[in-house]
């Protein structure tokens, strides 16, 4: 249970706008609990089929909870949001949403896995086993231009970021452009690579902790993070595939296909559980802008993920 002194958000709302009501306000320096839905706003449980995927209500996909107040912000400061806990349900989906992903012409037929995890790992299938990353995929601060804007999108002043370095003891610092800045937060996942390229990631519910700080004219240009240490990809032998050409989209399309047409060569799996398994466990990379136009895109999967 949350400690007296730490205001706990339950309530969601799906679009930024400077208009909504806060929840609460809270001082700088204080913390605040959330307890977050995941992506589909509970329409997609642990027994979902393909059909529940295609049925979902468009209207209720990211869910963010608030948007709490901080007294004292106003724009040109800074919003310091510390991720100090996250705790999960156990359980979370990864899908292939007819239309969405990097590949979505190459998998117009819905689908969608369950993953379980542990607090340690999630354990994709059988024998495959990735990490757990648990971060929030979603957050972001009221945009000064009045209006619903939609969830979806990242944004100058956050949004849906699915930037995975947001793992507890990160810190991500937000432009202020209202007063009162107005931060909402949502759509926690367990695990995801860099990139999430089929467009989800191990989706789930979670409970987080979150520290509120204020840096008084002090706006970045765009949203800005500290890491912790061991948030990027695994250690040990990986495999790295990749895609060349002047076309960078089409360069990171190929490196995708290059590793699904791998995992599924040598470890036989499904082209969609491939395709979900590299957006949940892969990193897309650069590796090569000097020589331009011919840039060079990579994904990078562990070995250690195989178990079997």
């Amino acid at each position: 249970m949350a400690a007296p002194d730490i205001p706990t958000i339950h309530r969601c709302h799906y679009g930024w706008d400077r208009s909504l009501a806060p929840v609460c306000t809270v001082e700088p320096g204080q913390e605040v609990e959330l307890w977050v839905r995941d992506a589909s706003d509970g329409q997609i449980t642990e027994h979902a089929t393909a059909a529940d995927l295609v049925a979902m209500d468009a209207q209720r996909v990211n869910p963010v909870n608030g948007p709490v107040a901080v007294e004292g912000a106003r724009p040109t400061d800074a919003l310091c949001l510390e991720i100090l806990e996250l705790e999960g349900t156990g359980w979370g989906w990864t899908g292939l949403i007819p239309g969405f992903g990097l590949l979505a012409d190459q998998f117009p037929e819905p689908f969608v896995h369950v993953s379980r995890y542990d607090g340690r790992s999630v354990e994709f299938l059988p024998g495959i086993e990735i990490p757990q990353r648990s971060f929030p995929g979603t957050v972001g601060v009221a945009p000064a231009e009045p209006g619903s804007h939609g969830i979806i999108p990242p944004r100058r002043v956050g949004g849906n970021m699915d930037f995975r370095g947001l793992v507890p003891g990160a810190k991500v610092w937000l432009p202020v452009e209202v007063s009162g800045a107005l931060w909402s937060l949502g759509d926690t996942h367990a695990a995801q690579g860099h990139g999430e390229v089929c467009g989800t990631a191990v989706e789930t519910s979670m409970r987080v902790r979150v520290r509120c700080e204020l840096e008084p004219g002090a706006a970045p240009r765009f949203p800005r993070f500290r890491v912790p240490d061991g948030h990027s990809v695994a250690a040990g032998p990986q495999w790295v595939t990749s895609g060349v050409g002047p076309d960078l989209w089409q360069g990171l399309r190929d490196a995708v296909r290059e590793m699904i047409d791998l995992v599924m060569a040598r470890h036989g799996l499904s082209a969609e559980h491939a395709y979900c398994l590299v957006s949940v466990a892969g990193d897309l990379g650069l590796a090569e802008v000097v020589d331009a136009p011919h840039w060079m895109a990579t994904v990078h999967l562990p070995e250690s993920v195989f178990r079997g």
